[in-house]
């Protein structure tokens, strides 16, 4: 007769390992690499390289010189790095994105411990951090195809040496139609112009169970709701800016969102009303990123608030004195 083992929770073995997970995240994210590079040319790869590369170099520097174990392997500085990417203009310099990467890996990640201990999405703060105080190049948008010469025109501007055609994006001009939205034919950050290349990653995650849709429908379904309500036109709103490549890839990370289901609608819902009341009443008009690190800070209070209580469990009442 075998003996029956008593341990604590959790009872379910998973295969599913940090590795695979930023691994299954990377292959999510090349449908919106690929845009970028159809859209924005050489120059959004080598972007997202430099991102990538120096992210992971600044996880190996930093885990070195605090002498920890290496944790370059799984995979997640490269995941930081190619969001951070897909967060920044094509024509932005270089030297600013490795700061970026600076800022994502060491300050935000690093120096609150790694992986999971990190209070907020590294990637969105050092977008935050870099368009606060390099607001010029941060918000200077090349148009799809800039490079070629029959673009330049009177709103070509002088960027890195070379004329780009640059103007508006969507949320700001307005006059973007669906079909461009939806495929990516318009100016902005790297990843956040096509919203078909957003969507199949972020559909992909969810067949991959890596991501409840929970937080995305929330964060999407609320911003098309408060659109409406006010007049807006709630599909021009959620394919326009970052709002997919918020919902699916950064308002679901792990280490900063709500564990349980109605916290992360919580915070879903929270991200899209503050996102909607950026974008129609503060002076940027995107708001997905603040909205996103706003309830990052609030994600301890919704999971205390939303903690689940297990089966039995009876609360205990201290001993009066």
């Amino acid at each position: 007769m075998k003996n029956l083992v008593m341990s604590p929770s959790p009872h379910r073995s998973s295969d599913m390992s940090t590795r695979k997970i930023m691994s299954i995240v990377i292959v999510s994210l090349v449908p919106a690499m690929i845009a970028a590079v159809t859209f924005f040319g050489f120059r959004a790869a080598a972007l997202i390289a430099v991102c990538t590369a120096s992210s992971v170099v600044f996880e190996y520097l930093c885990r070195k010189i605090m002498k920890r174990e290496q944790t370059i392997g799984d995979l997640s500085a490269a995941v930081t790095g190619i969001i951070l990417a897909l967060n920044l203009p094509v024509t932005l310099p270089f030297w600013m994105a490795v700061l970026g990467s600076f800022v994502a890996i060491v300050i935000v990640k690093q120096l609150f411990g790694g992986l999971g201990q990190n209070f907020a999405n590294p990637a969105i703060t050092a977008r935050i951090v870099l368009m606060i105080s390099l607001t010029a190049p941060m918000t200077t948008w090349a148009l799809p195809e800039y490079w070629k010469p029959e673009a330049v025109s009177d709103t070509s501007v002088i960027v890195n040496s070379n004329t780009v055609l640059t103007g508006p994006t969507p949320l700001v001009s307005g006059d973007a139609s669906y079909m461009s939205l939806f495929l990516g034919n318009v100016g902005g950050c790297l990843g956040e112009t096509s919203a078909l290349a957003l969507l199949l990653g972020g559909l992909f995650l969810m067949y991959k169970k890596v991501i409840s849709p929970a937080a995305p429908v929330s964060f999407i379904g609320s911003v098309a709701l408060l659109t409406w309500i006010t007049g807006g036109d709630p599909l021009y709103q959620i394919l326009s800016g970052g709002l997919f490549l918020g919902a699916f890839f950064m308002a679901t990370d792990y280490a900063t969102t709500p564990v349980t289901n109605k916290g992360k609608i919580i915070f879903g819902l929270g991200c899209g009303i503050i996102t909607f009341v950026i974008r129609n009443y503060g002076s940027y008009p995107e708001g997905v990123s603040f909205s996103i690190l706003l309830m990052n800070i609030l994600t301890p209070y919704i999971d205390m608030f939303t903690k689940t209580k297990p089966l039995g469990a009876k609360e205990v009442k201290a001993d009066a004195k």
